[in-house]
C-alpha cells in the first residue's frame, strides 16, 4: 500500500465487502489495540479539534462507571466536508474495525455509527457492512447504525450524544475540558470516521509505520475535502503537504486569490500563503489550522465578501438558538455583512460587526458562534480591498455571481447542491 494512499487506496470507486476488505487491509483476527501503541502513534482526531486520540481514551478509561458506547461520528454537518462519507462509501469495514478495537479496549458493549440521513450512499454502504458483521459475530460488539437529521450543529459531538440520549441535537455546555460525555450514567467515546479508520491501520501496522509520513506533531495522512471549482474532491495526503500541491492534485484549474480552511467556521487565507504546509504548525503563524480538513478554493471570478455573507447567513440559520450569541448575535452579523456586500450603510455596518464580534466571542453555549466570528474576521482582513470598495458604494463585479460555496438544502436528498 502506498504511504500516500492508506485510508483510500488506489482502485475502483466501489464499496468493498468484508472479504475484499480483508484482502486489501488484512484480517483483524488476533489484532488488539494497546494504549501504548496509540500513544506512540501520535494520532490526533480528524474531526476538527485535533485532540490526541490517546488522551481521550486514557481519560475515559478512568471513568468510574465505565464506557457504554463507542460512537462513530460520520455526520459531517460541515457543508464543505465530504471525506467521511467518501471513506465509508469506499471502505466501511475499515471504520468498523477501528470502532471494534476501541470498544474492546474500553470494554464497551456497543458501537453506534451515526450518519446524516441525507447522505444516502454512505448510509447504504454502512448498512451492508453492519449486516455482514452481524452474520459473523466473531468477538464483535453490537453494531447499530443511526441516521440523525443532518443539521450543522448535529455533528458537534456533545449535540450528537445529546440526540442519542434525549433525541435533541443541542450542544451541551462544557465549561471545563476534558469533560465526560454520557448516555445514561456511562461514558461515551466519540470520534469521527477517519479517526476510527486510522486506528484500524495503526493496530495492524504499528506506530512507526504510521509516523513514516506527515509531521512530527501531526503524523499520518489527512483526507482533505476540496471544493470551490464545481467539484467535490477528496485527496489523501500526508500532513505538511503544501496547500498548492493539494489543490493541483484536486484538479483546481486556477490560482485562487484566497482559500477557506477548516470549514465554514474556519479561516480565510490569502493566496499568497498557499506554499504553506497543510498542518497546524505551518498554519499557526497565519492564524489558521487544518480543522476538519476542508479547503474551499475561491476562483478569481468570485467575490470573497459575498461568499462570506452567504456562509454567515447559513451559519445563523443552522445555530441551535439555545443562547443569545447564536439566537441574536449571528443573525445580526449576517445582516450587517449583507449590507457591506451590497454597499448600503456599510460604514455603520462594519462598526456594528466589530462590536458584535467582541461581545459574542467566548460567550456561546458551544463553539459555533466563535467559529463564525473567526471566519468573518479573517474575511474582512483577507478581502480588505474588496471591503473598502463595497463600503464606498462600488461593489465588485462579482458580488452577485453564483455562489461557489455549497449551501445545503435540507428538503433535498442530493449529496451536493450549489445555490
Amino acid at each position: 500500500m502506498s504511504p500516500h494512499h492508506r485510508l483510500i487506496p488506489n482502485g475502483p470507486d466501489i464499496t468493498h465487502g468484508l472479504a475484499a476488505h480483508e484482502q486489501i487491509f488484512g484480517a483483524l483476527r488476533g489484532v488488539t489495540l494497546d494504549p501504548t501503541v496509540l500513544r506512540a502513534s501520535g494520532l490526533t482526531g480528524r474531526g476538527g479539534a485535533g485532540v490526541p486520540t490517546a488522551m481521550k481514551v486514557d481519560f475515559l478509561r478512568q471513568h468510574k462507571r465505565g464506557v457504554g458506547y463507542v460512537v462513530v461520528n460520520a455526520m459531517e454537518g460541515e457543508p464543505a466536508a465530504h471525506k467521511d462519507r467518501t471513506l465509508i462509501t469506499r471502505h466501511p469495514h475499515l471504520v468498523l474495525d477501528g470502532a471494534r478495537l476501541l470498544a474492546n479496549l474500553l470494554d464497551a458493549d456497543d458501537v453506534v455509527v451515526c450518519i446524516a440521513r441525507e447522505h444516502t450512499a454512505a448510509v447504504s454502504a454502512m448498512q451492508s457492512a453492519v449486516a455482514e458483521r452481524g452474520r459473523r459475530r466473531l468477538q464483535e460488539p453490537a453494531y447499530e447504525l443511526l441516521t440523525p437529521p443532518g443539521r450543522y450543529v448535529a455533528g458537534e459531538e456533545s449535540a450528537l450524544v445529546h440526540w442519542l440520549d434525549a433525541n435533541e441535537t443541542l450542544p451541551q455546555y462544557r465549561p471545563v475540558r476534558p469533560a465526560t460525555l454520557r448516555i445514561g450514567r456511562r461514558g461515551v467515546l466519540v470520534d469521527n470516521a477517519e479517526t476510527h479508520a486510522n486506528i484500524a491501520l495503526i493496530a495492524r501496522r504499528g506506530p512507526s509505520w504510521f509516523r513514516e509520513v506527515g509531521t512530527s506533531r501531526q503524523p499520518g495522512t489527512v483526507l482533505a475535502s476540496v471544493t470551490g471549482h464545481g467539484r467535490a474532491v477528496v485527496i489523501e495526503t500526508p500532513y505538511g503537504t503544501p496547500i498548492s500541491q493539494i489543490l493541483a492534485e484536486a484538479g483546481v484549474p486556477f490560482d485562487p486569490p484566497a482559500v477557506l480552511l477548516g470549514g465554514y467556521g474556519g479561516t480565510w487565507l490569502s493566496g499568497h500563503h498557499l506554499d504553506r504546509g497543510f498542518d497546524n504548525d505551518s498554519l499557526a503563524p497565519v492564524n489558521a489550522n487544518v480543522g476538519a480538513g476542508v479547503i474551499v478554493a475561491l476562483p478569481p471570478t468570485a467575490c470573497g465578501l459575498a461568499e462570506t455573507a452567504r456562509i454567515a447567513e447559513y451559519m445563523a440559520r443552522e445555530s441551535a438558538r439555545q443562547c443569545g450569541p447564536c439566537a441574536f448575535g449571528l443573525p445580526a452579523l449576517a445582516h450587517d455583512l449583507a449590507l457591506v456586500r451590497d454597499g448600503r450603510d456599510a460604514a455603520a455596518a462594519l462598526l456594528r460587526i466589530e462590536q458584535h464580534c467582541a461581545v459574542i466571542e467566548g460567550r456561546g453555549a458551544c463553539r459555533h458562534p466563535d467559529g463564525v466570528i473567526r471566519m468573518i474576521r479573517t474575511a474582512l482582513a483577507t478581502f480588505s480591498n474588496d471591503v473598502a470598495a463595497h463600503a464606498s458604494g462600488r461593489p465588485c463585479a462579482f458580488a452577485s455571481s453564483r455562489s461557489v460555496t455549497y449551501i445545503p438544502h435540507h428538503d433535498s436528498p442530493e449529496e451536493m447542491v450549489w445555490e
